[in-house]
Formats: structure tokens, sequence, C-alpha cells
């Protein structure tokens, strides 16, 4: 199954045009109108499997071959940042903040849940991938817990990333993804919530120092974040998030939706926030225009614009 830019929809014969080749319409050669109807008619589903495995295949293949010329083009791609210093008789402490791997988001190895399921998961993911590109995402983008950059060359396309995570093996691979996609960010491992609000007097050079430099961020793109915070400190975490943006400024949040077999990877302790409570505590720390949807059973999205 080849990709295609332009094309005549197989079901409803519709003519589309994709933005670009992580768009699965192009590779399942179906309108989004018909993609999303995959779940109840045996070929729509047929062919946003095998669609979903080709551009599995294609990422691959493209990613090893950027791992490989990683060495000799990483200076001319991306720009990563020092990792924060530590003193000499710093102690080591375990990552709080473990990214979640490849494997889940594509659901291999230890994460395969059987076809039914992992059909309907790679589905609402590509929900979410479409509802984050349908975001008026540009300027200074930053995105606090990056992880393994999946959602990276996208906000990368969109503006200028600075993309932070703790975990710096994660950062790697995120780094091969925008080598991949000839994408440029500036990297940082630093713990998600110990960032300083950019462009705020005094704020902490080192990991941030990037972001110091141009002021407040326009847009802060948090994927599985929040619910890594207990209850209790939903309005520290809704605040830290507001303190990053300039006014005006959008946040776009990617959570879990409680579910049984789509939850995140074991080990990693995690909070259902009611999406009432989580709406509560964004608007005390000054967001409005809040808009949340759950895509079914797996994701929850949410947008607000900082006043």
């Amino acid at each position: 199954m080849a990709y295609r830019p332009t094309f005549d929809c197989l079901w409803c014969g519709v003519a589309w045009a994709t933005r670009g080749p992580n768009d699965l319409e192009g590779w399942a050669q179906l309108c989004p109108d018909c993609l999303g109807r995959a779940g109840s008619n045996p070929f729509l589903r047929g062919r946003l499997r095998a669609a979903l495995a080709q551009r599995v295949s294609m990422e691959q293949a493209s990613s090893a071959a950027a791992a490989a010329a990683h060495h000799a083009a990483a200076a001319h791609h991306a720009a990563p940042g020092p990792s924060p210093a530590r003193s000499p008789g710093a102690v080591s402490r375990p990552n709080p903040y473990p990214a979640f791997p490849d494997d889940w988001f594509l659901r291999r190895g230890e994460f395969q849940r059987g076809a039914i399921h992992d059909a309907a998961w790679a589905a609402e993911l590509d929900m979410v991938t479409r509802w984050l590109d349908g975001l008026p995402l540009a300027g200074r983008i930053v995105e606090p817990a990056a992880g393994v950059g999946f959602f990276s060359p996208l906000l990368a396309d969109r503006g200028e990333l600075f993309a932070f995570d703790a975990d710096g093996q994660a950062l790697d691979r995120a780094r091969d993804r925008l080598l991949a996609h000839n994408l440029r960010a500036h990297l940082h491992e630093a713990d998600p919530w110990a960032v300083a609000p950019a462009g705020e007097p005094g704020a902490a050079t080192g990991a941030a120092g990037g972001l110091t430099e141009g002021g407040l961020a326009d847009v802060v793109v948090a994927a599985f974040l929040v619910g890594r915070v207990r209850g209790a400190g939903l309005d520290n975490a809704a605040a830290s998030l507001r303190a990053r943006l300039r006014s005006g400024g959008l946040l776009a949040l990617v959570e879990l939706h409680p579910d049984a077999a789509g939850g995140p990877p074991p080990g990693v302790a995690w909070t259902w926030h009611e999406p009432a409570l989580l709406e509560a505590a964004l608007r005390r720390a000054g967001f409005s225009d809040l808009r949340m949807a759950a895509t079914g059973r797996f994701f929850l999205t949410a947008s607000a614009v900082a006043r």
C-alpha cells in the first residue's frame, strides 16, 4: 500500500489532498469522513489496519536511516541543550516521569492487546494527532514532557519547538524522529515541572535558558503529563502551565481516559482526573475558552486560552 498525496476516496469517491506523509488518509486512500467510520465497516477497517501498518513500517525505516546518520548530522538539524549540572556528591534518584516507549504508542510487543483493541487504539491515537494538527499552532511552542517525541515532528513543523523531558534516552529517540523528518528543535533534559517560566525576571538559565531569550510561549502542548500529578497538586500543575504562556497563548492537553486496557505503561503512577475537576483547576489558574472531548475509549483532549 503506497502513500498518495492526492487521491479519490476508494469508498465515496471524493477528491482529497493530504498535508503530508503523516496523514493516515494518504496511506489508506480514504477521506477523513470514511476513515472515521472504519469501526463499523469491514472494508474501511481493513484499509485502516493496512495503512497503519505501512505508515509504521515506513517510519521505522526512516528512523533507522536517521539514527545511522545521527552523529554526522545532529549538529545541523537539532539543537540539544545542556543536561542539568550535578554536584560531585549528588545522588542519582529514579526518574519520577519515565517516558512512554514507542511500543506503547504503537501497540507492539508487550503492549499488544489483540487486533480489535489495537485497531481501535490506533484509530483514536490518529484522532488525537488530527485534533492537535487542527489547532492554531505557531510561534514559540513548548512541549514540557516530550518523551520519545511522538508528537514533536508535528509541533516542530508548525513553529519553534522547545522540548523538555527528564528522560535523556527518550529525548535521543525524539531527536532521531526529528532528524527523520528534517526538522529542528531545541531539546533539553529537565524535569517537566522544574523548567523556569520563560521570560520571567530571574528565570533560571541552564536547561531552560533557551526559553528566557524570547519571552513566554505562544503554545504549550502537554501530552500525558497532568495524569502524573496527584489530585492535591492539580492546581499547582495548572498554574505552572499558565506561567509559561503569554496572555492569549494556547494550552493543549492530551490525557488518558479511564480504560482497563488502555492505561499507562506498567510502573507509571497515574491519577485519573475527572474532566470537571481538571476544567475547574485550569479556570482557577487563569485559562478560559476551555474545550474538552473524549476520543472514545482511550484519550481525553483539552484546549484552553491563557487570560
